[in-house]
């Protein structure tokens, strides 16, 4: 028969706290060191433990895009990737578009275009079309719209976000 003293130093604690790990993220051009839970998503790490809260959450399943940030350049949805996975690697968030206190062309080009009515979705749909620009893949607005379909706007402002990514495209076409 088991000794019923020893089955139990198998069981964590009530009152124990998971282990955390440290994770290391460059975030909009800044090393940011903290220790999450293994469990702890990019969005959560994001919005709650460096407070960047331009981030949002909107299913927390992957179906919505209003968590997209840019990890090395590529469209990522925050929600369904681990804090842990990204140890090292180069995160671009809404904050993070801007550079000397200019808006990104993407940014201006949505305020140019209303290309956003309640603005929840906004920073994932920008974020999402700097990843798309950077692609280089869409050229005509059927590319664009097939593209950006990641990314959900639940008022309907899609004719005037395609409107707005084609005129960042064209602007950052210019400088380069």
């Amino acid at each position: 028969m088991d000794d019923p003293t020893s089955r139990s130093r198998f069981r964590p604690e009530a009152t124990s706290k998971p282990r955390e790990i440290s994770v290391t993220l460059h975030v909009n051009g800044e090393q940011r060191t903290l220790a999450v839970a293994p469990w702890t998503t990019l969005l959560d790490a994001l919005r709650d433990r460096l407070h960047l809260n331009g981030t949002k959450k909107g299913c927390d399943h992957g179906q919505c895009g209003a968590c997209t940030v840019l990890i090395e350049g590529r469209r990522v949805n925050a929600c369904l990737t681990l804090a842990v996975m990204k140890d090292g690697a180069h995160i671009t968030t809404i904050e993070g578009l801007s550079a000397d206190g200019a808006l990104h062309p993407l940014q201006q080009a949505f305020i140019d275009h209303d290309a956003f009515q309640c603005g929840y979705c906004t920073p994932g749909q920008i974020c999402s079309a700097a990843g798309l620009l950077a692609e280089g893949k869409a050229k005509t607005a059927d590319e664009i719209r097939e593209l950006m379909s990641g990314n959900i706007c639940r008022c309907g402002a899609y004719p005037n976000i395609v409107a707005a990514i084609q005129q960042a495209m064209g602007a950052m076409g210019s400088k380069s």
